[in-house]
């Protein structure tokens, strides 16, 4: 695998999520205040979702022609029209919407409230809120489906994930990662029923579904956000904010082998699948030098240089 296309898209600001819509050709690029919606095949800027509160994540749902966002200093979910990004309706939240995805089993999204922890279930098409499930913990992450009825997501600082009903919305199961540490990233294989959960501490965690263990434990690199499985190749690929890829390879359910590291870009910590061409995309910009410290900040950051936020489409061919 390596860098296959790099587009400057240039604006400013920060970034966090992205989502690829395979079948219309989409990427929706969280930015900032904004979501930029690009053409799949080129990159070529097809539209701009604007005045958004600290967008973090975004998602689309053709089969009810509307997307969705998570906005989270203002602790709302917007719903907008697939065909014409206009928003439709602004849905309440809790605290800090992160990460979301929708589960075509039930036939809802569930957000994934980073600070608050709970998760928020929306029904897109009547644009309302459903309920509410309080997962515990104080860092609710990512989430993945099993298709079946079954919805799984990392806490953060519990170092586990919480497995709860779609429907009923009751908690199923807790199931430790130990020894992984602050797991962000996460996805499914439901063949083998196995999660892969990335985690802060340089790991891959391997969870056997079926008896709710971890039974692997894989390297990957520093600062990881995300992480994608593509069951056509059996790849995974952990997105590092350090600045490489890390891609390894499922031999079987128990058996695995890390191919290697990518260079991407110091920032690129999100990653998407396109499940029709099986490449997968991440976005960062270049960083000037950090200001000087502080006693409101002393541990500042380096800054973003404005013009470069950049998007990278990484592939096999």
């Amino acid at each position: 695998m390596r860098v296959l296309k790099k587009t400057v898209l240039g604006g400013q600001g920060g970034w966090d999520y992205l989502s690829v819509d395979s079948d219309n050709r989409r990427i929706y690029v969280s930015h900032s205040t904004q979501v930029e919606v690009l053409n799949a095949d080129t990159h070529a800027k097809i539209g701009v979702i604007p005045n958004l509160k600290g967008v973090h994540g975004v998602i689309a749902v053709p089969q009810h022609g509307r997307g969705i966002t998570t906005n989270g200093r203002s602790n709302s979910a917007t719903i907008f029209d697939l065909k014409t990004l206009m928003p439709l309706a602004e849905l309440t939240t809790g605290k800090n919407p992160d990460a979301l995805l929708y589960d075509a089993f039930s036939d809802r999204v569930f957000v994934f409230d980073h600070s608050g922890g709970t998760c928020t279930v929306v029904d897109i098409a009547g644009a309302k809120v459903l309920g509410t499930v309080v997962l515990g913990g104080d860092a609710v992450e990512a989430g993945v489906t099993d298709g079946k009825g079954t919805i799984y997501v990392n806490l953060e600082d519990s170092n586990e994930i919480v497995a709860f009903d779609a429907k009923s919305l009751a908690i199923r199961s807790r199931i430790s990662l130990a020894p992984c540490n602050e797991p962000t990233g996460m996805a499914i294989d439901t063949k083998n029923q196995l999660i892969f959960s990335v985690c802060h501490n340089e790991k891959l965690m391997v969870v056997n579904l079926a008896t709710g263990k971890v039974i692997r434990e894989l390297p990957i690199g520093k600062r990881v956000d995300g992480v994608t499985f593509d069951p056509s190749s059996g790849l995974l690929v952990s997105s590092n904010g350090e600045g490489t890829a890390t891609v390894l390879k499922e031999i079987s359910s128990s058996e695995f082998t890390v191919v290697g590291n990518i260079a991407t870009m110091v920032g690129a910590r999100t990653i998407a699948l396109d499940a029709k061409t099986h490449h997968v995309y991440v976005m960062s910009a270049e960083y000037g030098p950090a200001p000087a410290p502080s006693a409101e900040n002393p541990n500042p950051r380096p800054t973003v240089v404005p013009g470069t936020f950049t998007l990278l489409e990484l592939g096999l061919q």
